[in-house]
């Protein structure tokens, strides 16, 4: 059976801060034409403004992904609403954003989700061009230790290991292909921080837009009494506990890997940077947006020197 391309069936908005600058913005996802892809409008600089959601766009990877055309105007943290375009099928999409960061919402893809859910989903008159590769494409970082391998595939698929050496997380492993429904697997996965890395980060203006109703928030490190009550007002919230599992209280995992699932959600948007759809296996162990948007990149390349 072929694949239709598909856009959404009606224009939907969001408005929230983005995690990173704490800017309020709107963004507006709008149906395409056939052929079109991913592309972003900053509405807030003109209509011309506009950045492809390509890998070669790529400028930023710190904490998110970030995307820049070559007059220079970007949009941060793409990452989640990529995701859940390509989750739920979407070939084709006008994104407008009214500031440089797509909002955080509630730290997942789960907002997108169920408004494409509700609002439809469009078959369009032409295939769905899949992205198919001859050989594997695998980028390693020694450093790090991290790796994302792309193999010669029949269908789409993607499985990744996280390892942050830490006694809570443990080694989780994640999976998700197209027989798996996105929205109830995938898309309702949100971010996650250590308890210690929360005030570096506001210090260095880095979770602007962060609170305790947008991310899973581990306890790595014993903590005293007065740091949970900074902590508390830092995110102007009533009393934290931590949980026996290592938990802030802030929030109940939806699954036991949740933290791996998201940072699956994160490869599936990274990786759509590729250009379209993958009909690949892809295979990551400690991948972050800077060895998945390489490992975009490098299919990319691929494919234009082939055409």
């Amino acid at each position: 059976m072929i694949q239709m391309q598909q856009t959404v069936r009606k224009s939907f908005s969001f408005e929230g801060k983005g995690l990173h600058t704490g800017k309020v913005a709107t963004v507006t996802i709008n149906p395409a034409p056939v052929g079109h892809g991913i592309r972003f409008i900053r509405t807030d600089i003109g209509r011309d403004a506009v950045v492809e959601a390509l890998a070669e766009n790529v400028t930023s990877t710190a904490r998110s992904t970030t995307i820049t055309a070559a007059d220079g105007v970007s949009v941060i943290t793409i990452e989640h609403l990529m995701s859940a375009l390509t989750g739920m099928g979407i070939d084709n999409a006008l994104v407008e954003i009214d500031n440089a960061e797509v909002p955080i919402l509630d730290g997942s893809a789960k907002p997108y989700v169920d408004a494409i859910w509700k609002g439809g989903i469009v078959e369009q008159d032409a295939p769905r061009h899949y992205i198919e590769i001859d050989s594997p494409v695998e980028v390693i970082d020694g450093n790090t230790g991290s790796m994302v391998r792309i193999e010669p595939a029949d269908k789409p698929s993607f499985d990744i290991t996280i390892d942050f050496n830490s006694r809570v997380l443990g080694v989780q492993t994640a999976h998700w292909d197209p027989s798996q429904i996105y929205a109830e697997e995938i898309g309702i996965c949100r971010t996650f921080v250590f308890f210690h890395e929360i005030e570096y980060l506001f210090k260095n203006n880095l979770i602007k837009g962060g609170d305790v109703d947008n991310a899973i928030v581990i306890v790595e490190h014993p903590v005293t009494e007065e740091q949970l009550d900074h902590m508390s007002k830092l995110f102007n919230v009533p009393a934290l506990e931590i949980r026996d599992n290592g938990y802030l209280s802030n929030l109940q995992l939806r699954f036991p890997n949740e933290c791996a699932r998201h940072k699956l959600l994160d490869l599936i948007g990274d990786m759509r940077l590729a250009g379209g759809f993958l009909k690949a296996r892809v295979t990551a162990v400690k991948s972050g947006h800077t060895i998945n948007t390489r490992a975009a990149r490098a299919v990319r390349e691929l494919i234009l020197q082939r055409n």
